[in-house]
């Protein structure tokens, strides 16, 4: 699969290639439910976030473009951290119990 920008005004982004057949279990929805997906994330989410970053660089300068990618890393980081410490965490109690008590 690939993005492929649609020109317009205002343009879009498209999501093209096939999806193969275990679409269902890769993203756990429908065909059509990617393209919704799809949609919402590309086209409306991604693009207002940058919508918004220019909106504030405009009135406090592209200086600050810096300093929230570092936090937004940092972040991820600790967001990565946290959830290998809860898979792991979830593992050793399914070895504590076994697979099918809780």
């Amino acid at each position: 699969m690939w993005v492929e920008l649609k020109p317009g005004t205002p343009s879009y982004m498209v999501l093209k290639g096939t999806y193969g057949e275990k679409v269902h279990e890769t993203f756990r929805m429908t065909r059509q439910g990617v393209r919704w997906r799809f949609q919402r994330l590309f086209n409306q989410v991604y693009v207002e976030a940058f919508l918004t970053i220019l909106m504030i660089e405009k009135t406090f300068g592209m200086q600050l473009r810096d300093h929230a990618v570092r936090v937004s890393r940092e972040r991820h980081v600790i967001r990565e951290d946290v959830a290998d410490r809860s898979s792991q965490a979830a593992g050793d109690t399914v070895e504590k119990t076994g697979p099918h008590r809780r």
